[in-house]
């Protein structure tokens, strides 16, 4: 019955579902675009609340590393561009958030849920998923599988 509450993220070594969504500022991001780097999505629940602001606060802390690892990271919830630039400017994320309206891309990477099941993901260059965990992984966990 509550098998949608309690359902593992997809898993490593699968092929990562395209995307295509707007950022904070309009901007279309789509996975296809990013082929040949590493990209780490950050499913969260909502933007400037106490455990997503520390999540995504933890990755703005680890932008260097990630950038010195071809790695690009972008934050993806249904909230709109207002709420996502606001959170950006006050706590001055260096990366984008891409709008999930409807949770679609949610539903692809089996993070939709009455809230955004917390989730993050490493794509490789690939194309291939190289890491997906549920909860708050540490973002050098996260770069450690960065190819």
């Amino acid at each position: 019955m509550f098998d949608w509450l309690f359902s593992s993220p997809l898993p490593a070594g699968t092929p990562a579902p395209p995307f295509s969504l707007a950022d904070q500022d309009g901007n279309i991001v789509s996975l296809s675009a990013l082929r040949g780097k590493n990209v780490v999505l950050v499913f969260y629940p909502g933007d400037d609340t106490p455990g997503c602001t520390k999540q995504l606060c933890d990755f703005r802390d680890s932008w260097g590393a990630a950038r010195t690892k071809n790695t690009v990271v972008f934050g993806v919830n249904p909230q709109n561009a207002r709420s996502h630039a606001k959170f950006m400017g006050k706590y001055n994320m260096p990366f984008p958030l891409l709008i999930d309206p409807g949770q679609k891309m949610g539903q692809a990477y089996q993070t939709r849920g009455l809230i955004v099941k917390r989730t993050v993901y490493l794509i490789g260059p690939d194309g291939v998923i190289h890491f997906a965990r549920r909860g708050m992984p540490k973002p050098g966990e996260v770069l450690a599988a960065a190819v």
